[in-house]
């Protein structure tokens, strides 16, 4: 087998196992948005691709554009923004925000903002995350007496319980959620945050993930079949290499 036939094969390999490597990836986002299909708040993700030429490397025997070597890149993953559907669970620690807005929460790395309202409160009596970070009001932390009963959050975010008022939840917004950095499942760190001068709330509702499952099962179908399609090829190609060194060996 001469030089150019093996440069051809070997290029096909590296093409094939850049495009394999990236759907190996988007198979591991697909993955991730239906496992997370039940996830109040979560924004799903998907991938994004590039072409990458190759600076300096060319096909032998071949010209111009053509001789031009392209693989597959991954460009990263970008946030699917727009709000799920709306459930209502009769909680009232249970908030969905209608509209645009976020929740402040207050972690130990720092702030970070939510769509997810499935809230609780700790035993110290804080109005916190389910996994235990504090929901943040206009003044700080949400906190209730162990005697406090009827709690009601009002429209503009404004709650109070059996002993009158007590805050107001701090709802913010971004020029551009887009710009927003996804971390964990439904947290994102953001910079500049506005205010929501006139926030809508929704007490005793989540808003649900705006996960497609359909759509998520039919990309998945989709991916794995083209991923298989590629390990066939590599293995066929493998196949012709193995047989043209067998037929080199009985020539000589």
């Amino acid at each position: 087998m001469g030089t150019w036939e093996q440069q051809v094969m070997d290029n096909t390999q590296l093409v094939g196992l850049s495009r394999q490597a990236v759907l190996r990836r988007q198979i591991d986002v697909i993955a991730n948005n239906l496992a997370n299909v039940n996830t109040a708040g979560y924004r799903a993700e998907h991938m994004r691709f590039a072409e990458h030429t190759m600076p300096g490397a060319t096909m032998v025997g071949l010209s111009g554009a053509d001789a031009a070597l392209s693989f597959v890149r991954d460009a990263g993953a970008l946030n699917d923004m727009r709000p799920g559907p709306v459930r209502h669970t009769g909680n009232p620690l249970d908030l969905a925000i209608d509209g645009r807005g976020w929740f402040v929460i207050e972690t130990p790395d720092g702030i970070r903002y939510s769509r997810n309202g499935a809230f609780r409160l700790d035993a110290a009596g804080n109005l916190v995350t389910a996994e235990g970070h504090f929901v943040q009001g206009e003044g700080g932390n949400i906190s209730f007496s162990p005697a406090e009963r009827d709690i009601a959050i009002a429209a503009d975010g404004t709650i109070s319980s059996s002993e009158g008022t007590k805050g107001r939840l701090r709802i913010v917004r971004f020029e551009n959620d887009d710009t927003l950095r996804r971390e964990g499942e439904s947290m994102f760190i953001g910079e500049q945050p506005l205010p929501v001068e006139t926030p809508s709330v929704i007490q005793g509702a989540l808003e649900q993930s705006n996960v497609q499952a359909v759509r998520e099962i039919a990309d998945m179908i989709r991916v794995t079949r083209a991923y298989t399609n590629l390990s066939r090829l590599f293995s066929d190609n493998n196949e012709l290499q193995t047989d043209a060194i067998n037929r080199l060996g009985q020539l000589q």
